[in-house]
Parts: structure tokens; C-alpha cells; sequence
């Protein structure tokens, strides 16, 4: 059987095909001609590290269906209609590919992408490793008087930056050190195999957070009863404080 890094060329075409109906695949934030900046191992930040198995050279090539979503870099895009997944952490990565292809988690995009002869169990190590080693670049440029619009224009576009969201970030950000950071890290860079959520963008957060709260995913498997889960004991306005404070954090 093939596997998922042998179906690049045709599986980057088809997924360009498969989205072309109102959704476009194109990223915003990231040049597709710029290079990953990949590291050996997942970033410090993020608490876990991919298993030796991993291949990133494999993964890279893997990416390059990925990419037809979520951007040459897995910066995500079109907004947060496909999220980041740059810097996200390995376990993260992996668990949640491993429940796509379970359908544990339901995703009809990502169906096709994780059928047994597309992605076997050792592609899945090999990507998860590939993109949490990859560093976006969330610097701002200095500028010298003498560049032009053209060349400050071109190395803002290569920027990842994520809009601040409306709300109180000051009283977001103690609502998540009291409610969240035990989980998600005390700078919302991600711990024990939960996500990072700092840099990830607020709309594709506001609609996981919609689907916790309605069942759709679960969020904490600890809680049983659905009514008790934190995410339905914040008010609208405490949770549109949270993403407001996730906005302004910078890796």
C-alpha cells in the first residue's frame, strides 16, 4: 500500500480541488516560497519531545500535502478557517491525528488524509515531529530610512502575527492563569499533550470552544458531565476575555 508521503503530488492537487468551493487554500500570512525553519526536535516551549523513531526529512515530505490547507509552513490561514499547527506540540499533534484516523474526532476534510494507505502509524510520528520542530517567525522588522514600501511591504508578509481580539486581555489573562494555564501551560505554549494555544487564531479557537461546549469534541475527558466543564461555566464574556488575552501573547 502507498503511504501518505508516496500521494503528494496527487493528493496536494486533489485537496487544492476539494476546497475550491468557497474555500480557498491559499495562506495569508506566509510567502510559499519561504523555507521551514525546522529543528530536530519540538520547540523547549512545549514541554514534549517527538519520539527518535521520527524521520523529518519524511515529514517534510508529507508536509507537502498538509500544506494544501495549512500553508507551506503550517501557518494555517484564511483567518483561522485552517489552523495553525506550526510549533504545536508533538503529543498534541499526534494524538489528534491518530483520533482523525480513528474517526474519534470528526473532520470530513481530513478523512481521505488519514485512510491506513495514505498515513500509517509511523508517518503519523514523522509529520507530528516535522511540524512542531518548525519556528514561525513572529518578529517584527526593523527598517532602515532608506527602504522602500516594496521591501518593508515584503518582509511584513513573512510576519506570522495574530490580530488582537476584542475584549479585556488583563482580566483574560487572570481568568487563564486561574482556569487554564494548568493545563495549557503557564504561557499558553502547551504542556502534557494539550494544545498550545498562544498564536493560534481567535476565530478557529471561538469554534472549537463552541464545539466543546456543545459536545461535538471533548475537552476535558476527566469531566463527565458535560453542564460542569469549564468552558460551560464562563460566561460569553469572561471566554471573549481569554481570547482577547491569547491574542497578545508572542512567541
Amino acid at each position: 500500500m502507498l503511504s501518505m508521503r508516496y500521494f503528494i503530488a496527487a493528493a496536494g492537487c486533489a485537496a487544492l480541488i476539494f476546497f475550491s468551493s468557497g474555500l480557498s487554500a491559499a495562506p495569508e500570512n506566509i510567502k510559499k516560497t519561504e523555507q521551514a525553519n525546522v529543528k530536530a526536535s519540538a520547540p523547549e516551549k512545549s514541554e514534549d519531545k517527538p519520539e527518535s523513531k521520527a524521520d523529518l526529512s519524511i515529514g517534510q515530505q508529507i508536509n507537502g500535502v498538509c500544506a494544501g490547507c495549512h500553508g507551506p509552513l503550517g501557518e494555517g490561514g484564511k483567518k483561522g478557517e485552517y489552523p495553525r499547527i506550526a510549533g504545536q506540540n508533538f503529543q498534541y499533534l499526534k494524538t489528534q491525528l491518530i483520533k482523525f484516523k480513528a474517526r474519534h474526532r470528526v473532520n470530513i476534510p481530513m478523512f481521505p488524509y488519514t485512510e491506513e494507505r495514505e498515513m500509517p502509524d509511523e508517518d503519523i510520528d514523522h509529520i507530528a515531529a516535522y511540524l512542531a520542530g518548525i519556528k514561525l517567525d513572529t518578529t517584527l522588522p526593523v527598517f532602515k530610512d532608506s527602504d522602500d514600501a516594496l521591501t518593508r511591504l515584503t518582509a511584513m508578509s513573512k510576519v506570522f502575527n495574530i490580530p488582537r481580539a476584542e475584549g479585556d486581555a488583563d482580566a483574560g489573562m487572570k481568568i487563564y492563569k486561574r482556569e487554564c494555564a494548568s493545563c495549557h501551560g503557564p504561557n499558553a505554549m502547551g504542556k502534557k499533550g494539550n494544545p498550545m494555544l498562544a498564536g493560534q487564531y481567535t476565530e478557529y479557537l471561538k469554534r472549537q470552544n463552541a464545539k466543546f461546549q456543545s459536545g461535538e469534541r471533548v475537552h476535558d475527558e476527566s469531566v463527565k458531565n458535560r453542564e460542569e466543564e469549564i468552558l460551560n461555566l464562563l460566561k460569553p464574556e469572561e471566554l471573549r476575555d481569554v481570547l482577547a488575552y491569547l491574542s497578545t501573547i508572542t512567541e
